[in-house]
């Protein structure tokens, strides 16, 4: 792995922590094909995510946690990639969530301290469920059909939720609301043990099929009043930057390079009785590998450079919706390309089920249809490029 990280491993620390998840992701690895074969949640991955303290890489020092910053955060989620895409996106979500919460600070104290707590502690997993079918994504802005009703002092709470990803795991679900008495939207933290919550088991999908992103039922789930923890779609919190969002690019990067090894590790043995040498002495051969590892340069180094911006200047952060955007964009593309050159060089043999290959193939296409979808990058990037143009 060195003559890919040996740039981006900047401190001690970012080369304990890579090492780390190299180790867990060495592990996933062997377990990737079962759980993509039975479309099954990787409950022993995250056995071994939680023994080593996984959860709690994003909760602030002073609950308990790691508190990594966003580069060392994308580290962990694009080398767990290379074991098992959909458990390095799950993973994800989780991380990601606790680290914006904590840097937004938009929940109560008492209750995010609570849960920070809990994940230390319990190693607890918490995901949001936003996305309905009548809605879409809920970056496009529709309102939820779940609703939320205040009786006697309690929320009373209905509806249907799509993509829930890590479904069957998880401890908490934030689930968005419209709350029938004004009308806001607000978020609502569900523990898992709330009656009237249920899973039905809906994915059943191409790729990415670990992460039983299935639907969410609530049928009059009663909770207290404490469990509204944000109120939505305050002029604020309208087109905000999202530096957490990019474990979403460094997990399909890291799916990339798995693929990239993959084709290298081909090349570098198969040998057809129709050359004295293996394939990988073939110009043309050579010219893909090159091709693939010239766009993660390029994809990486964007990435990488972007979030160290995000950490190292906080109060640039809110000019750099674009540029987050961006990453995204560039990244889930190149990663798609990579995947197929790989494929275009270990041949026909990539298309058998066995192989991790079109495995690596289906999931990473799911890239697309994860925020931001790539007509939104471009229309903000329009946006802001004539906005400048005119001042």
């Amino acid at each position: 792995m060195s003559d890919l990280y040996h740039l981006f491993l900047r401190t001690e620390k970012e080369k304990q922590l890579q090492t780390k998840a190299w180790q867990l992701a060495e592990q996933f690895q062997k377990r990737a094909q079962h759980y993509d074969e039975q479309a099954v949640f990787p409950f022993e991955n995250f056995a071994e995510l939680k023994k080593a303290r996984f959860l709690s890489l994003t909760v602030p020092k002073q609950y308990g946690g790691e508190e990594i910053s966003l580069y060392e955060f994308l580290l962990v989620q694009e080398t767990i990639a290379q074991g098992d895409g959909a458990t390095a996106l799950s993973l994800g979500w989780h991380l990601g969530i606790v680290m914006n919460l904590a840097e937004q600070k938009k929940w109560p104290e008492p209750v995010f301290e609570r849960i920070c707590h809990e994940i230390v502690h319990q190693q607890v997993l918490l995901n949001s469920a936003q996305s309905e079918a009548a809605t879409g994504s809920p970056a496009r802005g529709g309102r939820p059909e779940t609703t939320a009703e205040k009786q006697n002092g309690r929320w009373i709470i209905s509806g249907r939720k799509t993509y829930t990803s890590l479904a069957p795991a998880l401890d908490y679900f934030i689930v968005s609301a419209t709350i029938k008495e004004t009308g806001e939207v607000g978020n609502f933290l569900i523990p898992k043990t709330a009656p009237g919550l249920q899973i039905e088991a809906t994915w059943d999908t191409l790729g990415m099929r670990g992460t039983r992103s299935d639907d969410l039922i609530l049928e009059k789930v009663e909770v207290d009043e404490t469990a509204l923890v944000e109120i939505l779609h305050s002029p604020q919190a309208k087109g905000r930057a999202q530096g957490w969002l990019l474990h979403i690019p460094a997990c399909y990067l890291g799916i990339a390079i798995a693929a990239r090894n993959e084709a290298i590790a081909f090349a570098e043995t198969y040998q057809p009785n129709t050359l004295p040498h293996p394939i990988a002495e073939v110009p043309e051969v050579r010219r893909k590998i090159a091709e693939i590892d010239l766009q993660l340069m390029a994809a990486r180094h964007f990435m990488y450079s972007v979030a160290d911006q995000w950490d190292r200047y906080p109060d640039k952060r809110q000019a750099m919706k674009e540029e987050l955007a961006a990453v995204k964009y560039v990244a889930t593309n190149t990663a798609i390309h990579i995947v197929d050159m790989a494929m275009r060089v270990v041949g026909g043999h990539s298309l058998f089920a066995h192989h991790p290959l079109q495995r690596h193939y289906r999931d990473v296409r799911a890239g697309l249809h994860n925020p931001p979808a790539d007509d939104l990058t471009l229309s903000i990037v329009a946006s802001r490029s004539f906005t400048k143009g005119n001042e």
